[in-house]
């Protein structure tokens, strides 16, 4: 691998030219950008959602997961960027990537968000209204 390191930008759109060792990151389309850390210049993008990739920020550096697989590109480079830190992954056979690609193909359902039960003895907004219903009427 010839970038070990990412430092990150969070921006509202990502540049047209990309340095090395920048990951960029855009919240407003929910999609991360980068140069292959092997060196080969191809521009990876990740986007970000429950199915697909997730970031992690930590303060100091960003994560991605899961791992980047560039499996259509010539160099076909495997690694995982943790804490800013690119680690190299192993290579995937043939058989290994189509795998990967057919789960992938498979219709995927992002998690839908429940909501938090109400803490014990705080009145929920329903009990509430209905008290002060009551209390009106």
């Amino acid at each position: 691998m010839k970038t070990l390191e990412y430092e990150y930008r969070f921006v509202e759109e990502i540049p047209a030219t990309l340095p090395e060792g920048v990951l960029f990151v855009s919240t407003d389309y929910a999609t991360a950008v980068h140069l292959c850390a092997c060196g080969c210049g191809v521009k990876v993008v990740t986007p970000l959602a429950p199915s697909e990739w997730s970031i992690t920020f930590n303060g100091v550096a960003v994560g991605l997961s899961p791992s980047i697989g560039n499996w259509s590109f010539p160099c076909r480079s495997h690694y995982w960027i943790r804490d800013g830190r690119v680690i190299k992954a192993a290579q995937w056979s043939d058989k290994k990537i189509q795998a990967n690609r057919d789960a992938d193909a498979l219709p995927t359902q992002d998690p839908v968000p429940v909501p938090l039960p109400a803490t014990a003895g705080t009145p929920t907004r329903r009990a509430r209204l209905l008290g002060w219903l009551r209390r009106r009427f």
